[in-house]
């Protein structure tokens, strides 16, 4: 492959190298340009780059990791509010403005019941002017709009049509929408993020993204770690200027901002850069996802130290799977358990790449938890189990048999005369053009992902969970000049790690990535996408109509 800026981000990012220095940075924002910055009168004008900060010349593990307020809907609904606060993300950082679903950087983690539905209010108390470059060249983004617009996608609920977060069901600053949620779903780790049209690229990267944590009798019966061993990480990376302020780059075209994609340089778990942790020498379970854009995370512990996946976007594996290395995409969650215990008193870190993003403080002994650690509940001493359960649940395979249809998606890349990023399509269609794909519910259906893109494209579906059946390499020169599908190996299986169920997959360049997933729950619009925000905002979004049996 051709060391393009898209590859060489790519493999950067896989070793913690992307953007990261001063040198990468400031490449970055030379190559993007000046930032594109709104006005009063809602044009866009080229401003001059400010001076930014520097990630790696700030100390290292002076934060401790912040943790979620957990709440748990009642009878009544719950009520998110999104807002702007203002809140420092490092310790020398000055505060810098944000939005959020709460009153800190860190949304609210949403308790919930599998069978229990819930209701939540979602209220937009954002301001009318956005404080990031809006692109209203981006269809569904126009200046006959509101600049500012939000709508709530509980990613990976199978939720009716009207509580989905439909891109185009956006409303205002000073409205609110009740969705309701029937969680008629196994235990699973969701997450709920801004999905307007045009804009959700930017009001994520404000900050709208927090998490849901779905639970059952079976996982309850598995005496997981939990309350205080179990820890929620959200995993991002931003730009900051050297005052604190957030810094969205832009190609330096005023009328048309939008960017392919980009790594920040500073990586954040649960709104802190760089922070530390304390943990007693037992097992924790770390429930991971990663909110960020457009960066895949390398993720393993310091000195090879190995670590157990037991759950997927969509719950519990059948067994825990081993590692020491995991990439996750952006969208993909992972439920790993940690044993600290043959580490007391020493300090382990989390990589990225090669880069140290978590510093675990081991405790000496068993019950040592600090003041700023409380217990999360009554019965915290004996929160979960430190041995490591050998079967976790039964995930049938679906028979490939079972499928009425297989449908092909083109992943498309348009590039412009100098092989930049143009706009990025999904068989060639856009967004606005009418649905080609209406499975009927209850019925099953492959889905192949053919990419014909230098990128891994994290593909996701609204409503299903699905099942990776297998990718398989093959000549992309010969099918796009009408040479018909040359397959240049074997079909390879998912890795262990991936052979539960899932929601958000990734397809990398130069092969097609097959799915297979049950049409069930609910008729009526959902979407699919590539999960790199900026991806999806031009326009590798399409929308799918499930249709009665009849």
């Amino acid at each position: 492959m051709s060391r393009t800026r898209r590859s060489f981000l790519q493999q950067a990012s896989a070793f913690g190298l992307a953007w990261s220095s001063r040198h990468s940075l400031a490449a970055q924002m030379m190559q993007h340009g000046a930032m594109a910055m709104p006005t009063e009168a809602g044009q866009a004008v080229a401003q001059p780059l400010p001076m930014m900060l520097h990630s790696l010349e700030l100390a290292p593990f002076v934060d401790e990791l912040p943790l979620p307020q957990r709440v748990a809907p009642g009878s009544h609904p719950l009520r998110v509010v999104m807002r702007e606060i203002h809140a420092k993300v490092h310790r020398d950082v000055p505060p810098t403005r944000m939005w959020s679903y709460g009153d800190t950087p860190l949304a609210p983690l949403i308790e919930g019941r599998s069978g229990r539905a819930m209701r939540v209010e979602w209220v937009n108390s954002l301001p009318q002017k956005h404080f990031l470059p809006v692109d209203f060249s981006l269809h569904g983004c126009g200046r006959n709009l509101p600049e500012v617009r939000a709508v709530v996608h509980l990613h990976g609920a199978k939720a009716a049509t009207k509580d989905d977060g439909y891109p185009e069901d956006w409303y205002a600053p000073g409205e609110s929408r009740a969705c309701h949620y029937a969680l008629e779903q196994e235990a699973a780790m969701l997450w709920y993020h801004d999905h307007a049209m045009g804009l959700n690229r930017l009001n994520i990267y404000a900050g709208l993204a927090g998490m849901l944590v779905v639970r059952d009798e079976h996982e309850d019966a598995l005496h997981l770690p939990s309350g205080t061993y179990e820890i929620p990480l959200t995993f991002y990376d931003r730009n900051f200027s050297a005052d604190g302020q957030l810094f969205y780059p832009t190609s330096g075209d005023p009328e048309h901002p939008w960017v392919s994609e980009f790594a920040g340089d500073a990586i954040l778990l649960n709104g802190k850069i760089r922070p530390y942790v304390d943990v007693e020498p037992r097992v924790y379970r770390l429930r991971v996802l990663n909110a960020a854009n457009s960066r895949f995370f390398a993720l393993s512990l310091s000195h090879g130290k190995p670590f157990q996946q037991i759950g997927t976007d969509q719950g519990l594996l059948s067994a825990p799977v081993q590692l020491t290395y995991l990439n996750l995409a952006p969208g993909e969650r992972a439920d790993l358990l940690v044993d600290f215990s043959d580490a007391a008193g020493q300090h382990l870190h989390l990589v990225h790449g090669a880069l140290e993003v978590l510093q675990f403080r081991v405790a000496k002994k068993a019950g040592a938890r600090p003041a700023s650690r409380p217990a999360q509940q009554e019965n915290d001493a004996t929160s979960g189990s430190s041995r490591v359960p050998a079967t976790l649940r039964t995930v049938a395979r679906i028979s490939e048999s079972d499928a009425v249809r297989t449908r092909t998606i083109q992943l498309n890349d348009l590039l412009n005369g100098v092989g930049k990023s143009m706009i990025m399509l999904l068989n060639h269609k856009h967004w606005h053009e009418p649905v080609t794909e209406r499975p009927r519910l209850n019925s099953t259906e492959i889905w192949e992902f053919v990419n014909l893109t230098e990128d891994t494209h994290p593909m996701h579906l609204h409503l299903v969970r699905f099942q990776v059946l297998d990718r398989r390499e093959f000549d992309v020169f010969a099918y796009r000049n009408a040479k018909g599908l040359r397959y240049l190996a074997a079909a390879v299986a998912p890795e262990p790690n991936e052979m539960g169920w899932k929601d958000t997959v990734q397809c990398p360049p130069g092969m097609i990535t097959r799915i297979i997933t049950k049409f069930e729950g609910y008729t009526g619009k959902y979407l699919y996408h590539c999960h790199i925000l900026e991806h999806e905002s031009n326009d590798m979004m399409r929308p799918f109509e499930v249709v009665d049996e009849a």
